[in-house]
């Protein structure tokens, strides 16, 4: 009598190997395949516009402020150096675009600067950002 009631003990138990896997292996998946915004770092008075459209792929952000100061991934950048961290954060996703947030304070030449550099580092979508204007 006691071996069979021990026998249903065995029987009853559910082997969660399997289903950690299967876990795991969706985890890594979900990881892999998400695609991850670059912030830029740092907060700007974007100038509004009434052509203003949500861009849905951006996956770099670039800050340029008023103190002349270019800020990408949380990081302040010269303008020298932007073009390489452009190349190396595309190269990750390449189907990503770029968004140039410059403050409305910013001067036009800088932000041109940018923009070149970006374009030269071979991104083909550049974005300049924009409050949605009235």
């Amino acid at each position: 009598m006691r071996d069979h009631a021990q026998s249903q003990d065995e029987e009853a138990d559910i082997n969660m190997t399997p289903m950690l896997d299967i876990v795991f292996i969706m985890l890594i998946f979900f990881i892999v395949t998400a695609v991850f915004v670059k912030e830029a770092g740092i907060q700007v008075v974007k100038p509004s516009a009434e052509t203003a459209i949500p861009q849905t792929q951006v996956s770099i952000l670039i800050a340029v402020t008023p103190d002349d100061e270019i800020w990408i991934n949380r990081e302040s950048v010269e303008l020298e150096a932007l073009r390489t961290a452009v190349e190396k954060l595309h190269s990750e996703n390449p189907k990503g675009t770029v968004a140039i947030q410059a403050d409305e304070e910013a001067k036009a030449g800088l932000v041109m600067k940018v923009y070149d550099a970006v374009r030269d580092a071979g991104v083909p979508t550049i974005a300049i950002a924009a409050e949605q204007g009235s």
